[in-house]
């Protein structure tokens, strides 16, 4: 399997993950919101908005084109940060934390 398709497998995992943690069902940001200049446009959008619309779709847009991977990509300390902060239950801050871990990990390895 390839890195893209590896990678498409882990969107989908967090997708579902994102779902079953009740953490997928929200409105899309206003088109504004996607200027920020912050990181995560954590001035503009809740991290789960950012993940969805931002991160994931940046990810698919990636492997449709199969694209070069990023040099780096460390994103699940701040979703373990955010849902620490949140008070999210430990077995969806675990599964959520393992499914962008696995992401990071293939983007930053290859």
């Amino acid at each position: 399997m390839t890195v893209h398709e590896e990678l498409d497998v882990a969107l989908r995992r967090l997708e579902a993950t994102m779902k079953a943690t009740n953490m997928w069902q929200m409105s899309a940001p206003e088109p504004a919101a996607y200027e920020s200049q912050q990181p995560f446009c954590i001035d503009t959008m809740a991290l789960p908005q950012w993940l969805r619309f931002v991160f994931i779709v940046r990810l698919d847009a990636l492997i449709e084109a199969e694209a070069p991977m990023p040099e780096k990509c460390d994103v699940a300390p701040v979703v373990d940060i955010y849902l620490a902060q949140q008070g999210a239950r430990a077995t969806d801050r675990l599964l959520l934390c393992k499914a962008v871990e696995e992401i990071d990990r293939l983007i930053t390895d290859n």
